[in-house]
C-alpha cells in the first residue's frame, strides 16, 4: 500500500513513516478493508516504522470486529 503512496517501488518504501504517510496508509487501508478505525493519539503517534503501523493497524482490525469477521485479518503482513 505504501509503494502507492508516491508511486514507487515496494523495494523503496524506508521503514519509518512520516504522519502524512501513516494518515495516507490509515485512509487506504480503511478503504480497502471497509472498516472504521478509531485510533487513539497514543497509537497513532507509537507509529514509527512500517512494522510499528503493521501491529497497530492490525491490533484495531481486531479489537473492532466480532471473532471471525476478519478474514485473514491475522495475516496482515508487511508488504
Amino acid at each position: 500500500m505504501l509503494a502507492a503512496f508516491g508511486q514507487r517501488a515496494a523495494d523503496s518504501v524506508p521503514e519509518t513513516l512520516g504522519s502524512l504517510e501513516l494518515t495516507w496508509l490509515t485512509a487506504e487501508f480503511e478503504q480497502r478493508y471497509a472498516v472504521e478505525l478509531e485510533l487513539s493519539d497514543e497509537q497513532f503517534e507509537a507509529v514509527r516504522t512500517v512494522d510499528d503501523a503493521v501491529a497497530v493497524l492490525r491490533a484495531a482490525v481486531l479489537a473492532a470486529a466480532p471473532v471471525g469477521a476478519v478474514p485473514g485479518a491475522g495475516g496482515v503482513t508487511r508488504s
